[in-house]
């Protein structure tokens, strides 16, 4: 007879109520206790995996809400209320009658159908009408006026406001009375600082100053033109507009230097505002002719001038993308 094998199991006390329990020396796991446990560990595995991509997803989410709340606020194509500030260009001075305001043919919120100003073509005929739009430009203003028109336009609370300045402070009796640089910057920045105490989700559209030496070129080939410069119109750059000195080119290209310095401020000021949308240099670089300039001053725009001015202005505020 063979002899009977033993069993390697042992058993012991539980020491509580008397029962028994197999030693976990003597009891090995099967094939399916091992596959369990195998899978009890993939399952913790996979659910701190998960718990990581959850963490992850909602850092990233928040991460992005942060961004999305830091970024800037989305330019509105289709403002529903316009004010204009800026000098007699705005006001339509000698498009009409010579030496006098025509504001009906602005090109910021001008009512004249051929003109179709950039409050007729943004908010239409009757809101314009209707008291959607408002000019508080001034004939002869300098940016260091342009604070106390922004007080009045900023208490309209309007959806934009156009910025049409520093034509006169280049045009002065001599080009040392010109408009210092640093003040045009300090005058203009107290100007929008103004608009955004009161208005400060106001948008904001900057047109270049126009490029006074392209005016000069164009009248000084009219008799009547010249005759009328005579009168005082812009001294620095349209005085002896027949000199061909190289005093007077010296004359007019420190004027031109001065301009293309304003327009260099009026971009920077602008690139720091989140709500202002600088023109790109779009007015300065635009080729007013004969057609486009006052009959009466060669100067100032015309109607078709301002209308000019108005097409330019509505491309740029309702493109998706800023000017470059």
């Amino acid at each position: 007879m063979r002899a009977r094998r033993h069993s390697h199991r042992t058993t012991h006390s539980d020491g509580a109520g008397g029962g028994t329990t197999t030693s976990p020396r003597a009891r090995r796991p099967g094939r399916r206790g091992r596959a369990t446990a195998a899978l009890a560990t993939a399952l913790l595995l996979s659910a701190g995996a998960l718990t990581a991509c959850d963490s992850s997803s909602d850092t990233s989410a928040n991460g992005s809400s942060a961004k999305k709340r830091a970024a800037k606020p989305a330019w509105d194509r289709s403002p529903a209320s316009v004010a204009a500030v800026g000098d007699s260009i705005t006001r339509g001075f000698d498009a009409c009658v010579v030496l006098s305001d025509c504001p009906e043919v602005s090109w910021a919120t001008g009512s004249d159908e051929k003109v179709r100003s950039l409050a007729l073509r943004l908010i239409g005929e009757a809101d314009v009408l209707a008291d959607r739009s408002w000019n508080y430009a001034r004939t002869g203003a300098e940016v260091a006026d342009l604070r106390k028109q922004m007080v009045k336009a900023a208490a309209k609370k309007p959806e934009l406001v156009t910025v049409m300045v520093g034509a006169n402070d280049a045009c002065a009796d001599s080009t040392d009375r010109m408009t210092p640089v640093d003040d045009f910057r300090t005058s203009f920045e107290a100007a929008v600082a103004e608009l955004r105490r009161t208005a400060p989700k106001t948008q904001v559209y900057v047109s270049s100053v126009p490029d006074l030496k392209r005016l000069w070129s164009v009248g000084k080939e009219n008799p009547l033109g010249r005759a009328v410069w005579k009168l005082g119109i812009c001294a620095t750059m349209l005085g002896d507009s027949e000199d061909t000195s190289a005093k007077a080119d010296q004359r007019r290209a420190a004027v031109l230097d001065r301009v293309v310095a304003y327009n260099g401020i009026l971009k920077d000021v602008c690139a720091k505002d989140s709500r202002c949308r600088y023109d790109g240099g779009a007015v300065f670089d635009y080729r007013f002719d004969g057609e486009l300039l006052s009959k009466w001053d060669w100067f100032h725009p015309s109607k078709d001038g301002q209308g000019a001015l108005a097409e330019i202005a509505y491309r740029n505020i309702t493109s998706e993308d800023p000017p470059a």
